[in-house]
């Protein structure tokens, strides 16, 4: 008996002195991810939380107030540097270029790209492979490498100072056809053969079998394409002259330099170029995360 308490005891109860200490450093391990996580999501958002509440004080309290608490303290709050924005310059028309410019690519692109994207992944036509390592080596060109080019092309068709040279040489995208791709190489093709056998062609095949069934990657795309064109800047500068065309990063460029400089008012027209983008990744979140998920694990 004894030789069998001596032996089964220790088993018994090692598990009871052993899991305790284990659940107790994974629960420190957890906080203090979380709390590096917390600190990291503060440096991010600390920048956008100044620029708004600075927005809101008056011009002469934003620099005194930097770098301490009280930038952080909307007090005392006024919309009257919104209003100074709109007075001082053309604003609703810097918006409504920056809109149409950035709708008109991300849609386009939607329509243009996730067809290349099908017809690399689906089709089986002469060159496929070819033309798609072309569409692959293009993502590692940057775009400052044929703004020149590119430049001189606009200028031989007429369109520089147009919205068609902000617009059309960016719907087709090599980093977006990528996406489509990867995603819809992971799609079961038994819903595609299912359609043709009722007689559905490949367009009707494409447009009511395949796009409902893939919103995380239009909603990725979507979100990355007008997160990188509401924020053009170079292309823009180069191609247009006067403010009729010009989009809001040109213009906020201009604007923080027009006398006198107030920077209250820069903050409140860096707030209203900001809250779009707020606006879209908020309506596309969740499939951006499923779309991120599912392109980054079926490629």
């Amino acid at each position: 008996m004894t030789d069998f308490h001596s032996e089964g005891l220790p088993q018994r109860i090692q598990p009871a002195q052993f899991t305790p200490n284990r659940q107790g450093n994974r629960s420190r391990s957890g906080i203090v991810s979380y709390a590096l996580l917390i600190l990291l999501a503060l440096l991010f958002v600390a920048p956008i939380a100044f620029m708004f509440v600075a927005s809101l004080k008056p011009d002469e309290l934003v620099l005194s107030q930097a770098g301490t608490i009280q930038g952080f303290i909307p007090s005392p709050a006024s919309l009257q540097n919104y209003q100074d924005v709109f007075q001082r310059v053309n604003f609703g028309q810097f918006f409504i270029n920056s809109l149409l410019i950035t709708s008109s690519i991300v849609l386009g692109g939607l329509v243009i790209n996730s067809m290349a994207g099908y017809a690399f992944a689906r089709l089986r036509w002469w060159g496929r492979s070819t033309i798609l390592l072309v569409v692959l080596a293009l993502m590692i060109i940057p775009f400052e490498a044929i703004a020149v080019p590119l430049f001189f092309q606009m200028t031989l068709l007429g369109w520089r100072n147009t919205y068609l040279a902000q617009i059309l040489p960016f719907i087709a995208n090599a980093f977006s056809i990528y996406l489509f791709y990867t995603f819809f190489i992971g799609l079961p093709k038994e819903l595609e053969e299912a359609a043709r056998i009722d007689g559905a062609s490949i367009f009707r095949t494409f447009w009511e079998i395949i796009v409902p069934i893939s919103k995380p990657v239009f909603a990725t795309v979507t979100i990355l394409t007008f997160l990188t064109q509401w924020g053009s800047f170079l292309w823009p500068l180069m191609v247009t002259i006067d403010e009729r065309v010009r989009p809001l990063p040109v213009a906020i460029a201009s604007f923080q330099t027009l006398p006198p400089i107030q920077w209250a008012d820069i903050m409140s027209f860096g707030v209203m170029m900001v809250a779009p983008i707020l606006m879209v990744f908020l309506v596309f979140q969740k499939w951006f995360v499923e779309g991120v998920a599912s392109t980054g694990t079926k490629g």
